[in-house]
């Protein structure tokens, strides 16, 4: 590497995140879907929770986890750290501290334990319905779910011994399939 590589920091930033999103990302269609179900469900809100408390940005942040797919709340709030968008999106500044993991988990549950969170995602999957931006012409299958299925369609109903239920049948290993001998230790004493 020729040179120097001398990075100056800045100590200001002139602008709101909003300046950061592109105009035509898809996270600003999806923001006014949810600032919509908001505004319809805010006298629900009052109703339960009174005038306090960050339920809009712990609602927005839950629908970024389902959309993005991220599998826990230690790696949402990782990417809420790091992602201007997904800051943006949730309604925290540049400057504001990311939750907790914890702590978002605690209130995520009373969330969800008062039907709210329901609430918020069928009323955004709605408009998106009634806007027409949804499809059943194709999905998409998380792999972690596709390998699930895979082992389940090994259970096979002709190994079932009287009362038994099912039983998983393992895959055959490669050196089954050739009939070379596979020896198998057992946990117990002989």
């Amino acid at each position: 590497m020729r040179g120097d590589d001398r990075q100056q920091h800045e100590l200001f930033s002139y602008g709101g995140l909003d300046q950061r999103i592109a105009p035509d990302h898809p996270l600003r269609r999806i923001r006014a879907l949810a600032d919509q179900a908001l505004t319809r469900l805010s006298a629900r809100f009052d109703a339960i929770y009174g005038d306090v408390g960050r339920r809009e940005k712990l609602l927005r942040a839950m629908l970024l986890q389902v959309l993005y797919s991220v599998r826990s709340e230690r790696a949402l709030m990782d990417q809420m750290d790091l992602h201007l968008g997904f800051r943006w999106f949730v309604g925290l500044s540049l400057s504001e501290a990311v939750w907790d993991a914890s702590t978002f988990s605690k209130n995520r549950e009373r969330l969800l334990g008062g039907d709210i969170a329901v609430e918020f995602l069928t009323a955004v999957v709605a408009e998106a319905r009634r806007k027409h931006w949804l499809s059943d012409e194709r999905f998409t299958v998380d792999g972690t779910f596709d390998r699930g299925l895979g082992q389940q369609e090994q259970l096979s109903a002709q190994g079932r011994s009287a009362g038994a239920g099912p039983r998983f049948r393992p895959p055959r290993r490669a050196a089954e399939a050739r009939s070379v001998p596979v020896h198998h230790r057992s946990g117990g004493a002989s």
